[in-house]
C-alpha cells in the first residue's frame, strides 16, 4: 500500500502542500477568512454579483415557488421550467440557438468534450487549458494532441497531417495567465480543416464582448464559426452551475451522449432563475466592466512601476510571477499580514518554475482598496526571487 503519509509530507517540502480556508459569511472583497478580516484578491467573482442584493433576494423569491433541490436527473423528473428558462436566457446572451444547464464548469467540460470525440478521433488541445479540459480530453478515449500555448501555425500543420473527425478545445480566458486565446485564427484554421472548434469561455462570460457576452463575440465570430460555447456561472455570473450553448442539433445530441450531464442530479431551479436575474444585471450594466477595466490598468501601471513581473493579460486574472514555490507561498504569507489576500498558485496548475500570485481584481473592489493592495507589494517588493524582482513585462 502506498504511504499516503509520506507522499503529502514530500508535497510541504517540496512547497506543493495545499490546504483549505475557512470562510464565514458572504463572497465580497472584504472577507472573513480563518477568523480574520482580510481584503480578497483571489475570487473569481469578477463583477461583484455573488452578493449582489437582487441576486439574494432573486434567489429568496424563487425557493418560495420551486422547493429546493433538483431532485431527479433531467431525463427522469428534474428539468423543471426554471431550468428551460435559463437555457433559453443563456442561448439568447450568448447569440446562440440552444443552451444545456451543467451542474458545474467541470462537468460540463468532462461530458461535452466526452460526448463529441471518441476512440478513433483526434483532440487538439492548447498546451495551458484547464485541469477539466484536460479530464475531458482522456475520458473521451480519443487520440489527443497538444499544441503549444497560442501557437495557431503549430495548430494548423497537426490539423493539415490529421485525417478523420477532428476537434480543437481551447479555453478563451486563460485561467492561471489571463491572456485570451486567438478566436479568430483558431476560427479559421478550424474551418480551413474541417475541425469542430470548442470553446471554454469560463473566464470571459460576463466580462469580455458587448454587453459581456464574451471573448467569442469580442472576436466577432459565430455560432457557425465557434459551434460550441461552454461557460460557468460561478464566476463573473455570480451563481452556481454551467452550460454549453451551440446549435439545436449538437445541444440534442448531448443531451442523448454526454454522460455528466444524464447521469447526475438537476441543479436546484431556484438557483437557475437567480442566474437569469443576474445576466440580466451584466447585460444592462456596462459601468460595472467600466470600473474594472479601470482597475485593471491601475493595478498594471502600479505593479509594473514597483518592478513585479506581470503577465500580458488586459483581464481580470492579474498574475505576479515569482518562480519559486517556497516564494511565492512567502511572498503570498507577507501580503496576509497586511491584511491582504492573494493566494500562491503553485505546479500542477501551473508549469514548473512559473509558481506565481494570481491577483484577480472585481468591480466590487474600490480604487482605495486597489491602493491597499499596491502599498502591501510595495512592502513585499524584497521578499522576491532576484530574477522575479529585475523582471517586468511592459505591455
Amino acid at each position: 500500500m502506498r504511504d499516503f503519509a509520506l507522499e503529502i509530507e514530500q508535497r510541504k517540502r517540496d512547497g506543493l502542500y495545499r490546504s483549505r480556508r475557512l470562510v464565514s459569511g458572504p463572497q465580497k472583497p472584504e472577507l472573513v477568512a480563518d477568523g480574520a478580516e482580510l481584503l480578497s484578491f483571489c475570487s473569481n467573482d469578477y463583477l461583484g454579483l455573488a452578493n449582489h442584493p437582487g441576486n439574494v433576494a432573486a434567489l429568496r423569491d424563487a425557493l418560495s415557488e420551486t422547493g429546493l433541490g433538483g431532485a431527479a436527473s433531467h431525463l427522469v423528473c428534474g428539468h423543471h421550467d426554471a431550468h428551460h428558462q435559463l437555457e433559453q436566457r443563456l442561448a439568447a446572451f450568448t447569440r446562440r440557438s440552444s443552451a444545456l444547464f451543467f451542474s458545474t464548469g467541470y462537468m460540463a467540460n468532462m461530458g461535452v468534450i466526452s460526448a463529441l470525440a471518441g476512440r478513433g478521433d483526434t483532440i487538439f488541445s492548447d498546451r495551458l487549458n484547464h485541469a477539466s479540459i484536460i479530464d475531458g480530453c482522456i475520458l473521451s478515449r480519443a487520440r489527443v494532441r497538444r499544441y503549444g500555448h497560442g501557437d495557431v501555425a503549430a495548430l494548423e500543420r497537426m490539423l493539415a497531417e490529421t485525417s478523420g473527425h477532428k476537434l480543437v478545445v481551447t479555453d478563451g480566458v486563460f485561467s492561471m495567465d489571463g491572456d485570451i486565446a486567438p478566436l479568430k485564427e483558431l476560427a479559421r484554421v478550424c474551418k480551413a480543416h474541417d475541425a469542430l472548434l470548442v470553446v471554454d469561455d469560463a473566464h470571459g462570460i460576463g466580462v469580455l464582448g458587448p454587453q459581456g457576452r464574451g471573448s467569442v463575440l469580442e472576436a466577432g465570430l459565430s455560432e457557425d464559426e465557434v459551434p460550441v460555447l461552454i461557460g460557468t456561472l460561478g464566476k463573473a455570473v455570480g451563481t452556481s452551475g454551467a452550460f454549453v450553448a451551440g446549435p439545436e442539433v449538437l445541444m440534442d445530441y448531448l443531451v442523448q451522449k454526454a454522460r455528466t450531464y444524464i447521469y447526475t442530479t438537476a441543479m436546484p431551479p431556484a438557483v437557475a432563475l437567480a442566474s437569469c436575474a443576474s445576466i440580466d444585471l451584466i447585460e444592462q450594466d456596462d459601468a460595472r466592466r467600466s470600473h474594472l477595466r479601470g482597475l485593471i490598468a491601475r493595478f498594471r501601471s502600479g505593479a509594473r512601476q514597483l518592478g513585479y513581473q506581470l503577465m500580458p493579460s488586459h483581464t481580470p486574472i492579474q498574475p505576479i510571477m515569482v518562480g519559486d514555490n517556497h516564494a511565492a507561498l512567502t511572498l503570498s504569507r507577507a501580503l496576509e499580514e497586511q491584511g491582504i489576500l492573494v493566494t500562491a498558485i503553485r505546479p500542477p496548475t501551473v508549469p514548473e518554475g512559473e509558481a506565481r500570485l494570481r491577483v484577480t481584481l472585481s468591480a466590487a473592489h474600490s480604487e482605495e482598496q486597489l491602493d491597499r493592495l499596491l502599498q502591501a507589494l510595495a512592502q513585499c517588493h524584497s521578499l522576491l526571487p532576484e530574477r522575479a524582482a529585475q523582471e517586468s513585462v511592459a505591455v
